[in-house]
Formats: structure tokens, sequence, C-alpha cells
């Protein structure tokens, strides 16, 4: 069984724990249950995320299962409002050196810097906020990929990168067939609009 846990934290980014649950909860299905995602939060509660939503978490950092994956959002709560939380900090690094995969999304890679598990490796983040990060030092921002894979440590761009992330992931520890299988289940198939200047 793999169980993933999602961070959730006032001012995530919806989309950014969203896109990777729905992935991981794909997964757990045509797995026959086999795999189980969590939310997980500082307390019990709602919790209200950047553009509104609010979600209850299923546990807390005192009685979550041992996690086999850590998923990090972002938003502005990981760059701006959480980042001098050293209660979630402090369990980030906890939890990731136990855990066989550390992921964020978007601008959770803040957080992983802040608490450690970043420092010294390549990560990617959302664009607009690449060089504030690099600022901080101790870390290099990989600026050309959706996502970046460091040994244990698989960081991506923002929000919908997130998704690409998590089916790699999945592919890695369930095999690229269950991947595809999953893609197909959830019907991902990427064909914005807008991508060309032509009028309407």
């Amino acid at each position: 069984m793999t169980t993933y846990g999602l961070l959730v934290f006032e001012d995530a980014e919806e989309l950014d724990f969203a896109g990777p649950w729905e992935v991981f909860t794909a997964s757990a299905m045509l797995r026959e249950q086999d795999d189980r995602a969590v939310l997980v939060a500082e307390r019990p509660g709602p919790v209200r995320c950047a553009k509104g939503m609010r979600v209850v978490p299923d546990c807390t950092f005192d009685d979550h299962p041992e996690l086999d994956v850590l998923l990090v959002p972002g938003g502005r709560g990981a760059r701006v409002t959480q980042i001098g939380n050293a209660a979630l900090t402090g369990w980030i690094a906890k939890t990731s050196e136990r855990a066989d995969w550390t992921a964020s999304v978007c601008t959770g890679s803040f957080l992983l810097h802040e608490a450690g598990p970043a420092k010294g490796r390549r990560v990617a983040t959302h664009w607009a906020s690449e060089d504030q990060l690099e600022a901080r030092g101790d870390v290099t921002v990989v600026r050309d990929a959706r996502y970046v894979v460091d040994g244990d440590l698989v960081t991506s761009q923002g929000v919908s990168a997130g998704i690409d992330m998590a089916l790699w992931l999945i592919g890695r520890i369930h095999g690229r067939d269950h991947a595809r299988a999953v893609r197909r289940y959830i019907q991902y198939e990427p064909a914005p609009p807008y991508m060309a200047d032509e009028p309407l």
C-alpha cells in the first residue's frame, strides 16, 4: 500500500493539491483501493485556501498515518503567510525524512527550502517566483522543466504542472502502464485554448 499525504494550510493554492489528489485517488481506485490519500493539516477544522475554498483535513500533524509520499502545495500561504510557521516547517522536515518521496507544486518549494529538504537540491517552482526562490540561496532553480526530480525529491512548476508530476510519480511507484491508465481514466489530454494568437 502507498499512502499519500497532501498538506493543506491557510492560503494554499487549491489546484496544487486537488490536481494531485485526483491522480492519487484515481490510482488507488484502479488499484482496487490498495493505496490511499489523506489531507493533513496542523490542526482539525476547515482550512481556508487561497481562492476561498474551505477543506476539512482527514488528520493532523499529531495523528496522521505513516506517509510514503508527502506533497506540499504552493500559493500565497507557502511563500508569505506560512513560511515562518515553525510548527509547519518542522513537521515537513520530520515527515520528509521518513517518506519515500517528498514533492511540491508551485511555490510549495519555498516551504521545502525553509524546512530543509530542498536545500542544496535542483527544484522547480512557479515561473513568477523563480528569482525569489533562487535569492534564498543554497538551491538550484530549474527554469525550463515542468517538474524536476532530484533523488527522492520531485518538485513542479505552477498549478497544472502538479498533475504532470503526480502522474510521473505514480508511474515511478506503480509502473508506466498504470500511470497511463490513470491518465486515460481522468481524461488528462491537455489542449489549452489561446495557445496561439489566432482570431476567434
